[in-house]
């Protein structure tokens, strides 16, 4: 079974449909850390409540993101982690771990990609630039991680309508739902032992 780090920055639904998956039985896989982007979030709580050692790396705590990511290389290849997930992680990753993780780090994003990704597009914000677009779906993409922001190669990607009456509100509530699923059987696909 492979080991995974999943990298939170706030309340942790994305999380928690990880760890009701490896419940299930449906991802085979080891959630073997939990990094948070600070303290206090309730992601760490979920993953405290079921034993998932918890770790926080605040960027404010270091001189430059590359110094930060540098203990976080050296904390995952102590835990012998084989992927990284971002669940919510609303932090950049420097090239540092990039590189040294390549092709093995999986985010999800709360839109089509290429639409409505890169530099600026992350939370509500997403919800807004879609609405405001008159587009008529929305959706979830996971992709790998790459240099640049919501560039890497897409693996999966859900739909979901946008109504007339959407709030940003609304349509995030309907894309989480979305995430939720696509997530865990993405991961599936991938990591479960063939």
């Amino acid at each position: 079974m492979k080991n995974i780090a999943v990298f939170v920055s706030g309340g942790g639904t994305d999380l928690q449909s990880i760890i009701d998956a490896v419940q299930e039985g449906s991802l085979k896989v080891n959630i073997s850390l939990v990094i948070g982007s600070k303290a206090g979030i309730y992601a760490l709580e979920r993953a405290k409540s079921v034993g998932i050692p918890v770790h926080v790396f605040c960027k404010n705590d270091y001189e430059n993101l590359s110094a930060m990511y540098e203990d976080v290389i050296s904390l995952l290849k102590l835990s012998k982690i084989d992927y990284i997930v971002l669940a919510g992680y609303l932090s950049i990753l420097s090239p540092n771990i990039i590189n040294a993780f390549e092709g093995r780090i999986i985010n999800v994003h709360p839109a089509l990609l290429p639409k409505f990704g890169g530099k600026g597009y992350y939370g509500m914000r997403v919800h807004e630039a879609v609405i405001a677009s008159g587009e008529k779906i929305s959706g979830a993409t996971v992709h790998y991680v790459d240099e640049g922001t919501d560039t890497g190669k897409i693996i999966s990607q859900g739909i979901v309508p946008v109504f007339p009456d959407d709030t940003p509100e609304t349509l995030q509530k309907r894309v989480l739902e979305l995430e939720h699923k696509l997530l865990p059987q993405t991961l599936a696909e991938l990591l479960n032992d063939k």
